[in-house]
């Protein structure tokens, strides 16, 4: 694919979507370290469940602004009437049992830094804080012990693939692909 700027990207990565160019050549693969981000970046994973990362990278925004800006302790405490107020909010993904597991999956996160001292540490914790670099893979041995860990513990909407896609996303997996100019050898 030929690119504006002269430079390759991963397939994926849409050339009409300034947002998705940004989060390509900015975030993803970047190691987070800092919970907020982490919570952040797990719940909108979670919503991409037989969706597009484009599609719901595009509502991000809307989602922090209706989440509260992603703030577990908050949105753990959303009773059924801020649920459905999100379930009908337009700009949204609407699903209310994405909208349910958000919630739960919060309250497990702050049981996890309650246990961790924080989220981050556990996290980080399962590679011994370092980076994996793999490719072209949609999940792994390590996200098939997470996925099943974070189900343990109480976590929905956290399945092996959607799991390999949030260590990518936080760069505890580094994927980007050969040709991309932000591709790392192994």
């Amino acid at each position: 694919m030929k690119w504006k700027d002269g430079r390759g990207r991963c397939s994926w990565c849409n050339p009409n979507n300034e947002r998705y160019l940004h989060y390509h050549d900015e975030e993803w693969g970047v190691p987070v370290y800092e919970d907020a981000k982490l919570f952040e970046l797990l719940v909108l994973e979670s919503f991409q469940a037989g969706l597009s990362w484009e599609c719901v990278l595009n509502k991000r925004e809307a989602f922090r602004a209706a989440m509260d800006g992603f703030d577990p302790v908050k949105v753990a405490a959303y009773g059924p009437e801020r649920q459905e107020a999100l379930a009908q909010n337009r700009e949204l993904i609407r699903n209310r049992r994405k909208i349910a597991a958000a919630v739960d999956n919060a309250k497990v996160f702050l049981e996890i830094q309650n246990e961790f001292g924080r989220f981050s540490t556990y996290l980080w914790g399962w590679t011994d804080g370092k980076q994996q670099i793999e490719q072209g893979k949609t999940h792994s041995v390590l996200s098939d012990a997470l996925s099943a860990d974070l189900k343990r513990r109480g976590m929905r909407f956290v399945g092996t693939t959607i799991v390999y896609a949030y260590l990518q996303a936080v760069g505890v997996i580094y994927a980007h692909e050969p040709g991309c100019f932000l591709e790392k050898s192994t």
